[in-house]
C-alpha cells in the first residue's frame, strides 16, 4: 500500500488494516489535517489562557457577547432517523464482543466509544473502525475462549453513534507533513470515510458523540469539519448528528452557544457528569475550600452545583428541540453476587428515576443487565411517546452562582475516600497501560473519566493542604505513598505487576505541575 504524499503509518499492519487504512481514506484524514489542524492546536492554546486566568482569580459567567444567541428563536434540526428514541443508550469499547452485546442489548443507541472507554493503543485505533464496519454490514462476529458464537442476526439493534477521542489527543501512528494527526479527526474521518454511506443506505446516518469540549469555538471548529467532510465525501448537508457531552465547567456555561454552532447538525447534549466533576476540580484545584470537593463517592447528582447543571441543560435542549440525555450510572450488576446486584439495580433505578422525572429523553447504562431497568423507567414517564421535548422546563432558572456553588457539597473528605482514589487509580491504570479502558473495580465501571476524578482529587487535597476529617492527618506525599503501599499489598497477584501505573498514578497526583489529562503520558508509554 502507497500512502499519499505527505502521510506515513508507522503502526503495523496487522490482518484485514489495508481494508481501512486506504489510500483514499488516508488522503481524506490528510485534507482533514491540512485544513483544520492549525486550528486545533490554537482552540487548545485558549484553554490554555482560560485555565491560567481561573488560576489568579477570575471566575467563569454566561458570556455578555453571546447573548443575543440566548435570547434569540431558533432551533436546532429536527432529530434524525434513529435518534428520535433515546431512552435508553449503552456504552462500551469496540470490540467484537461488547459491539454485538450492545447492539443487541435492546438499547435504543449503542455510543461506540473510541475515547474514554477504549484506549488508543494501535490495534484498538484500527481494530475499532473494522468492528464499527462490519457492524453496520452485520457481518461482525465473535467466537470467545469457551467456543461460544455471538453474532448480530436479523433483528433490530440499536443506532451506532460513535464517540471519537477529544480535540486533545493525538494519533501518533498516522504522521501527516511530519506531524501527529488528531486524534479525533482520525476516528471521526475513518468513520465517516468507511461507513456513512453503508449508514445512510440502511435508512441510518453517521452520528457522533463530541467529548470534553469547552467552549462554542470548538464546537465551531467541528461544524466547519462536518460541513468539510460531507462536501467532499459528497453526503447531504447535515447527514451528520453530534450529541455533545457537556462534560467540563466551562461548557456548562455556553450550553446554549454549542447547541447554535452544530444547529444543522446537532443531535443534543448529555450530562456527562463525571467528567464534569474532574473538571470542576481541574478548572478551580487551586483556589481554596470554595472548590474542595468531599469523598469521590459521596459527590452525587444531588448537590446543588450538579442539580444546577443537569436541571440547566434539560431546559436548554429543550428550549432548542434538542434532546437531552442522562448520564452514566457507574454502578454494575452481578450474575455471581445478589446482594449486590439488588444494590447496583436500586442505585441504577434511583439514579434513572430522577432523570425521567426532570425531563431528559434517555440515559446512559454501561452494562446490558441494566438496560431493562432504564427502560423500564423512562416507558413509565414517556409511554408511547418518543421523548419529551414539549416539556421546555419553563420553572428553570438556573443562575452562574449556582452552577458554581461547589461549597455547598454535602460529604467529607476522609481516609477511606483517599484509599479508594489511589487504589481506583492504581488498578485503572494497570489496565489502561495494556490496553483496556473499562474496569469494573469495587463493583463500579471505571473509565478514563472516574479515574480522571480520583487523581485530581488526591493532587488538590494534597496542593490543597487538606485535612482529613475522620482522622486529622494532613494529606502529604508521606501519605499518598503509604496508604498506596497498604492499598496494593491488598491486591492478588505479583505486586510488581502495579509498579508502572503505580509511577504514573504518582506522576499525575502528586507532581507539582499538574497534567490536564492523565492520558497524554499515559499514552506516551503505549507503544
Amino acid at each position: 500500500m502507497q500512502p499519499p504524499d505527505g502521510v506515513v503509518v508507522t503502526g503495523p499492519f496487522h490482518d484485514r488494516y489495508e481494508e481501512i487504512l486506504t489510500p483514499q481514506a488516508l488522503g481524506f484524514l490528510a485534507d482533514l489535517h491540512r485544513t483544520f489542524d492549525a486550528r486545533r492546536r490554537d482552540l487548545l492554546a485558549l484553554r490554555t489562557d482560560r485555565e491560567a486566568a481561573l488560576a489568579a482569580g477570575e471566575s467563569l459567567d454566561f458570556l455578555p457577547d453571546t447573548r443575543h444567541v440566548r435570547e434569540g428563536d431558533w432551533a436546532v434540526a429536527p432529530p434524525a432517523p434513529g435518534l428520535v428514541d433515546r431512552r435508553v443508550e449503552i456504552t462500551g469499547p469496540t470490540d467484537p464482543k461488547m459491539t454485538i452485546n450492545a447492539l443487541t442489548s435492546g438499547a435504543k443507541v449503542w455510543l461506540a466509544d473510541l475515547e474514554d472507554a477504549n484506549t488508543p493503543l494501535w490495534e484498538n485505533v484500527i481494530g475499532g473502525q473494522l468492528t464499527l464496519r462490519d457492524a453496520v454490514d452485520r457481518s461482525l462476529t465473535f467466537t470467545s475462549p469457551d467456543g461460544r458464537r455471538y453474532a448480530l442476526g436479523d433483528g433490530e439493534l440499536a443506532t451506532i453513534v460513535v464517540r471519537p477521542r477529544g480535540w486533545h489527543l493525538t494519533e501518533k501512528h498516522i504522521l501527516v507533513d511530519g506531524e501527529r494527526t488528531s486524534g479525533s479527526l482520525v476516528d471521526f474521518g475513518l468513520y465517516l470515510f468507511h461507513c456513512a454511506r453503508r449508514q445512510l443506505d440502511r435508512g441510518s446516518g453517521p452520528y457522533f458523540y463530541l467529548p470534553k469540549m469547552e467552549s462554542h469555538r470548538e464546537a465551531r471548529l467541528w461544524n466547519d469539519v462536518f460541513l468539510f467532510a460531507q462536501e467532499r465525501l459528497g453526503i447531504p448537508r447535515g447527514t451528520i448528528r453530534a450529541t455533545v457531552l457537556i462534560e467540563t465547567y466551562p461548557a456548562a456555561f455556553e450550553m446554549e452557544e454549542i447547541l447554535y454552532e452544530l444547529r444543522e447538525h446537532s443531535a443534543g447534549l448529555n450530562a456527562g457528569r463525571w467528567d464534569f466533576m474532574f473538571s470542576v476540580i481541574k478548572k478551580f484545584r487551586s483556589r481554596g475550600a470554595d472548590f474542595l470537593l468531599p469523598d469521590r463517592n459521596a459527590v452525587t447528582m444531588t448537590a446543588p452545583f450538579m442539580r444546577a447543571y443537569t436541571e440547566l441543560l434539560v431546559r436548554t435542549c429543550h428550549r432548542r428541540g434538542a434532546h437531552a440525555i442522562g448520564g452514566m450510572a457507574a454502578f454494575i450488576p452481578s450474575r455471581r453476587d445478589p446482594e449486590v446486584n439488588e444494590t447496583a439495580l436500586a442505585k441504577v433505578r434511583e439514579d434513572k428515576t430522577r432523570e425521567a422525572g426532570d425531563g431528559f429523553d434517555g440515559s446512559w447504562v454501561a452494562h446490558p443487565d441494566l438496560v431493562p431497568v432504564c427502560r423500564e423507567v423512562f416507558d413509565a414517564v414517556l409511554g408511547d411517546r418518543p421523548h419529551q421535548l414539549d416539556r421546555t422546563r419553563d420553572d428553570v432558572r438556573v443562575t452562574a452562582a449556582q452552577l458554581l456553588d461547589v461549597r455547598s457539597t454535602p460529604g467529607r473528605r476522609t481516609e477511606a475516600g483517599l484509599r479508594n482514589a489511589i487504589s481506583v487509580g492504581v488498578q485503572y491504570l494497570a489496565s489502561w497501560l495494556r490496553g483496556t479502558g473499562a474496569v469494573a473495580i469495587f463493583n463500579l465501571m471505571e473509565d478514563a473519566a472516574t479515574a480522571e476524578i480520583s487523581r485530581s482529587q488526591v493532587w488538590q487535597w494534597l496542593h490543597g493542604g487538606v485535612t482529613l476529617d475522620d482522622t486529622g492527618e494532613k494529606v502529604d506525599r508521606a501519605l499518598v505513598e503509604r496508604l498506596a503501599d497498604e492499598e496494593l499489598a491488598k491486591l492478588p497477584g505479583d505486586p510488581a505487576h502495579l509498579a508502572p501505573a503505580r509511577a504514573l498514578f504518582m506522576e499525575v497526583a502528586v507532581a507539582d505541575d499538574f497534567v490536564d489529562f492523565l492520558t497524554l503520558p499515559a499514552y506516551e508509554r503505549m507503544p
